[in-house]
């Protein structure tokens, strides 16, 4: 008889929040401790300090046993916030610039489907023997822990699949950090910033038409609710945004604290994942991983170079582009260091939206193949 997951994880493969007066001194505790850490990131001079202070100072904390707390409308706020702010870089000729790159966004998303299944397939061979699966159970594991998508959307697919759902989740929240840290750093250790010619429509604040922005992206959040759409406080944001900057209408660009408390939000929603049971969750596991992940962002910077010399592009921005990270994360890494952030953004989205469209697909086409090697 297969081993069963740790109920703790298997049931919950994130945080829930159920707000009282205990959450709320957790959650405010929590902030606390992020304001604090990226305070001390930015006087370090670390990259995108306001994510990855927040990030690591509340992982950390979290995985010793502290309680910490995320508010789920908190993290909603802050992909709300980045979405629009991202969606602002989208100018006419900026869409146009994008729109003739489709062809290498295509080639992107078949990259991540591939380097998926090249994941899937060796944590497959090195866990097969020691997890001890059924074989149904085991190619659905593993294939949605490599799955280069959202680690919520993945988890709840891989649930419906049968799946060992705190391995998946274990395994998109550790590659998420592990990319979230490492590039930043790495570009920040290169010299590698301000790239980006083309500045966001507009840089000025203006009261109304910030209001007015507000308004709009609020119910383009909402409308993505609504609708069951992946990261919809992000993609509602973007899409409205995108949408108004395309059109030549320059609106407000966003306060700075805006954003800066947005990344401390979404650092903070990522670091809280870290708990203690987290840890004890298949040592082994997370260090094949934590293995992938690295090998994952070198063959990502060799693609990315490829592709950088069939465009014409920055090799950097095609890394980001391309990298198996969050669509937020690397997003935010492109705008903090002016990393050529519309090119980031709509490689990351359309991956995003491929990865979900056709994971099941993948899935489906994947057993019916392990089906007939078996007969």
């Amino acid at each position: 008889m297969a081993p069963s997951a740790p109920p703790e994880i298997s049931r919950v493969p994130f945080p829930v929040s159920r707000f009282g007066p205990a959450s709320w001194t957790r959650t405010a505790l929590t902030l606390l401790l992020a304001y604090a850490a990226a305070r001390l990131c930015v006087w370090l001079g670390t990259p995108i300090p306001w994510m990855i202070g927040p990030l690591l100072a509340s992982a950390l904390v979290s995985v010793l046993g502290a309680p910490t707390e995320s508010w789920t409308p908190l993290r909603n706020a802050g992909q709300w916030v980045i979405g629009a702010a991202l969606g602002l870089y989208f100018t006419p000729e900026v869409g146009a610039l994008v729109a003739g790159l489709w062809w290498a966004i295509v080639l992107g998303v078949a990259w991540a489907l591939l380097l998926g299944l090249g994941f899937a397939a060796w944590l497959r061979r090195q866990h097969a023997a020691r997890l001890r699966l059924p074989p149904a159970q085991l190619i659905a594991t593993t294939y949605f822990s490599g799955a280069i998508g959202g680690a919520s959307e993945m988890t709840l697919l891989a649930e419906r699949q049968g799946a060992r759902t705190d391995l998946v989740a274990a395994a998109h929240t550790l590659r998420v950090l592990l990319v979230t840290v490492t590039i930043p750093f790495a570009l920040q250790a290169a010299g590698v910033h301000g790239l980006d010619t083309l500045p966001p429509a507009i840089r000025e604040v203006h009261a109304g038409g910030l209001a007015l922005l507000g308004l709009l992206t609020l119910a383009g959040a909402l409308a993505m609710q609504r609708l069951g759409r992946a990261n919809p406080w992000f993609m509602g944001a973007l899409v409205v945004t995108m949408a108004i900057t395309l059109a030549g209408v320059q609106l407000s660009a966003l306060p700075l604290a805006f954003t800066n408390a947005a990344q401390l939000f979404i650092g903070v929603s990522l670091g809280v994942r870290f708990t203690p049971a987290f840890a004890h969750t298949a040592p082994r596991w997370l260090g094949s991983v934590a293995l992938a992940t690295f090998a994952m962002m070198a063959l990502c910077a060799g693609f990315g170079w490829v592709v950088a010399r069939l465009t014409g592009l920055h090799p950097v921005t095609m890394l980001l582009g391309t990298s198996p990270g969050g669509i937020a994360e690397m997003a935010i890494t492109a705008k903090v260091l002016q990393l050529g952030v519309p090119v980031v953004t709509a490689f990351q989205v359309c991956r995003l939206v491929a990865v979900l469209v056709l994971a099941e697909p993948v899935y489906r086409w994947r057993c019916a193949r392990a089906q007939k090697s078996l007969a």
